[in-house]
């Protein structure tokens, strides 16, 4: 969707007197108040702003999760300046966006090198002394991280990536949807990579 089609007007936003009885109630420690925002702009923040930009539903749901947390969590910092609170809250929202772009790229090299340490190459010269001792290793901590993670997420990375089952077949062995296995597949990338030795 273009940037000019989502653009919010003075006419789509709060009064900013109301928002500010809001704000404040916020950073007196009223965390209801959370609440009231998210009514008034949840709804915009992902449809006008994430999901143009992260068209996945599920992902885009996590950032418009995050975006509030962070909201809660940082409302101290946010001044006025007679502005509305929604360009604030927009701009943390973005970020969160390009924060889930790198992730996912991060999920994609990561899933690449499991895929490789696993792999047998086949009609190739036998490798030098030091490169079996590297790979090895290198199998060692992938199957210690796979021990370490819930074996839901060991299993969704096994099938996908070391069997090459479709996204489809994945979802029926594990009897849920192609777009929870997509979740769950992410998730799993994300455990793998915290247990993975640094």
């Amino acid at each position: 969707m273009p940037e000019a089609a989502t653009a919010q007007t003075k006419d789509d936003l709060v009064p900013l007197a109301e928002e500010q009885i809001v704000v404040r109630r916020l950073k007196n420690g009223d965390r209801s108040a959370v609440a009231t925002l998210y009514n008034w702009y949840g709804d915009k923040l992902y449809r006008a702003t994430i999901l143009p930009r992260l068209p996945n539903i599920e992902r885009a749901e996590d950032v418009l999760r995050d975006t509030f947390r962070t909201v809660l969590e940082k409302i101290e910092t946010f001044q006025t300046h007679e502005t509305s609170i929604f360009f604030w809250m927009r701009t943390i929202a973005i970020r969160k966006t390009i924060d889930a772009h790198r992730q996912t790229k991060r999920d994609r090299k990561l899933a690449q090198r499991i895929k490789d340490a696993e792999s047998v190459p086949m009609g190739q010269a036998p490798p030098g002394p030091d490169h079996n001792l590297l790979a090895t290793d290198l199998k060692r901590a992938i199957d210690m991280s796979m021990e370490r993670i819930n074996p839901r997420y060991a299993r969704a990375l096994r099938m996908r990536l070391l069997e090459e089952k479709s996204r489809e077949v994945c979802a029926a062995d594990l009897e849920i949807t192609v777009a929870t296995f997509d979740v769950l597949f992410y998730r799993a990338c994300k455990a793998f990579r915290g247990a993975y030795p640094p």
